[in-house]
């Protein structure tokens, strides 16, 4: 069996948590997918695909039907933002394994939106030692991001806390005095933060200044602040600052990230875990 949130190959030699990426953005362009359709399109056997159709139904990420299954909700119809393939998803599951790996049961996480976020809240709600039984909830998850918080109400050991505010159609994330007022109540153990750029001088950044709001916000409220990036958005600079380099703790990446601007980070009192 392997560690909680590790990606796993099967027979065909995929990786597991690539193939599901793929899987959810299918089932969001065309609503239900047979076993056939699947195969197809992944190029697997399909005894693969039903052994992760049934993986997905059980995390309640789909639904099974005869021969296949449909999406579960609205959680993948999702903005272009949220769809990757190729290497880069592959990455970004290797850091959502291990970020997830890295969050405490009992413990309140802030995610804010992007792939790798979102990644990330599935590996976490996935996890076999947060599933028990009993009312309480097994961890707090607390997030602007409309799909984030729609896939964790869905299941019953994740207390899901969503901010107030308004929502943007390209993002999914909440932003605004709301989102604000509500933070100003709370506090995070952790807050998983995905950026569009992040340097040792620049500090984490992204494209728009609404949501560089209300993730600074998040980032004041919490104990500790995991950076979750693939390598490429490192050493970039883009439009808004978040915060600067030396309020993250840590940087979870690819293995790709150029050694000289790790060597930044690191100066800078950054922790660089390359996975």
């Amino acid at each position: 069996m392997s560690a909680p949130g590790q990606a796993t190959t099967e027979p065909d030699g995929r990786d597991r948590g690539h193939r599901w990426h793929e899987l959810l953005g299918l089932l969001g362009d065309r609503g239900r997918l047979s076993v056939t359709e699947a195969a197809e399109a992944l190029g697997v056997s399909d005894a693969t695909i039903r052994r992760d159709f049934a993986a997905l139904a059980e995390q309640q990420l789909a639904t099974r039907t005869h021969g296949g299954v449909v999406a579960t909700g609205v959680a993948y119809d999702l903005p272009t933002r949220y769809r990757a393939g190729g290497a880069a998803a592959e990455h970004k599951e290797r850091i959502a394994a291990a970020a997830a790996a890295m969050l405490e049961p009992g413990s309140v996480v802030g995610f804010n939106g992007g792939t790798t976020t979102t990644a990330t809240a599935r590996r976490l709600a996935a996890r076999p030692d947060l599933h028990r039984d009993g009312d309480a909830p097994a961890i707090t998850v607390v997030t602007n991001a409309l799909n984030i918080a729609t896939e964790m109400v869905l299941r019953p050991h994740v207390r899901t806390v969503t901010l107030g505010g308004i929502a943007r159609p390209r993002s999914y994330e909440l932003v605004g005095p709301l989102a604000g007022l509500v933070l100003d109540e709370l506090w995070l153990d952790t807050l998983v933060l995905g950026v569009d750029g992040f340097d040792a001088i620049g500090g984490a950044t992204c494209r728009h200044e609404g949501e560089a709001g209300i993730d600074a916000h998040m980032v004041r409220r919490a104990r500790r602040v995991l950076v979750v990036t693939t390598s490429d958005k490192l050493g970039r600079r883009t439009f808004a600052r978040i915060c600067p380099a030396a309020a993250v703790h840590t940087v979870i990446t690819d293995s790709a990230a150029p050694p000289e601007v790790v060597d930044d980070l690191v100066s800078a009192g950054v922790t660089v875990r390359q996975v």
